[in-house]
């Protein structure tokens, strides 16, 4: 069994200097070195290099221009993964750092490559230590959030648990720092997880990118692949394996019965639509309820630039996001063509296309 566990900036870091909390550290070591004893396979998504990297650096507010993030995640990084190293090293238990953006998941054989190198340090007994790579990710090309990326990372590597340690003890009815009689959600089902919403007003920290929206969002991803989330408080590691023995601890995301193959997992969460289609009623109909593929004669406007084969979100008349999918035309080519029936394709650009704009094999409904 692979479980695959976030820690965020919150946890690692203390929220007043920024330093690094290092008993909070050790004690998440000692945890993760006895569920790798009892068996379970561990992939750790750690957050924290650009905290530790400004408190390195005598920096007292996060960066906000890129290139300086970058510069001093390049600092944190190393610093954190020196941290990570000594504590498994105690416990004589190998570890791997494991640096991502975007772009290694955007191309699908990149995607498998990286799916192969989680296998083998899983099976060789390493435990791999996951990060955005913020000193190379450019805007376009960045996660956004670990949480974001450690949902991606669990369904990579098929895990059955992802477990989002943060400073809460779980999803609530409102926020409890400001709702005191705010109550505890044990459990959220796949419909109810569709339908949730969060109040943001009091997202954002002063070093930490993610917020419970972001959590939600994660949720959204790892369950749709099949694995149970939880949000659990993060200086409570040792309920991890309660967690897993049954207890009803932090708030617990159930699975979807009907997960995404691999290659539609990749489409929806692995690559980043460069468009959008928005579709008429008839359209959104035929892809979400009869299983079908989209047709030009379904498209009402393009927005974006993009070539065939890129990935396009597919909008309801709302402008609501309905699913994602690989495009066999691009940008120029589908304004000529939407509104118009298939056998009029040729016709309109002059040359045999496809008869179809999204194959149902290359689109994922949400």
């Amino acid at each position: 069994m692979i479980l695959v566990i976030k820690i965020g900036t919150s946890t690692l870091t203390r929220p007043a200097t920024g330093d690094l909390h290092i008993s909070a550290i050790a004690h998440l070591v000692e945890v993760i070195v006895e569920l790798r004893r009892q068996g379970y396979g561990v992939v750790l998504v750690s957050s924290g290099a650009v905290g530790v990297g400004c408190t390195r650096l005598g920096i007292t507010d996060r960066p906000q221009k890129l290139t300086t993030r970058q510069a001093v995640a390049a600092v944190g990084q190393s610093r954190l993964m020196g941290i990570y190293d000594d504590f498994f090293g105690q416990f004589q238990q190998p570890v791997a750092q494991v640096l991502l953006t975007r772009a290694n998941l955007v191309e699908r054989q990149h995607y498998v490559n990286v799916s192969n190198t989680f296998q083998e340090l899983l099976d060789m007994g390493i435990l791999p230590i996951v990060n955005e790579n913020d000193t190379v990710a450019t805007e376009e090309l960045k996660f956004g959030d670990n949480d974001t990326l450690s949902a991606l990372v669990a369904s990579l590597v098929q895990a059955q648990w992802l477990f989002l340690l943060t400073d809460v003890d779980g999803l609530y009815s409102a926020d409890p720092r400001r709702f005191p009689e705010a109550e505890r959600i044990l459990a959220v089902s796949g419909s109810e997880l569709r339908s949730l919403a969060v109040d943001t007003s009091s997202e954002g920290k002063s070093w930490g990118t993610g917020g419970m929206v972001t959590k939600i969002t994660a949720a959204r991803i790892a369950t749709s692949a099949g694995v149970r989330t939880v949000i659990m408080h993060g200086r409570e590691p040792e309920n991890i394996p309660k967690i897993l023995a049954g207890e009803p601890i932090g708030t617990q995301f159930a699975p979807q019965p009907q997960c995404l193959s691999a290659r539609k997992r990749w489409i929806a969460y692995g690559m980043v639509p460069m468009g959008e289609l928005a579709l008429d009623e008839g359209a959104v109909k035929a892809i979400t309820t009869k299983g079908r593929s989209l047709l030009s004669a379904g498209i009402k406007s393009v927005a974006g630039e993009f070539d065939n084969g890129d990935c396009v979100s597919l909008l309801n008349p709302d402008g609501l996001e309905i699913g994602r999918g690989i495009s066999h035309y691009n940008s120029n080519e589908l304004r000529k063509i939407q509104g118009y029936r298939s056998e009029e394709i040729s016709e309109i650009l002059g040359y045999e296309g496809e008869t179809t704009v999204v194959h149902r094999d290359n689109l994922v409904i949400f």
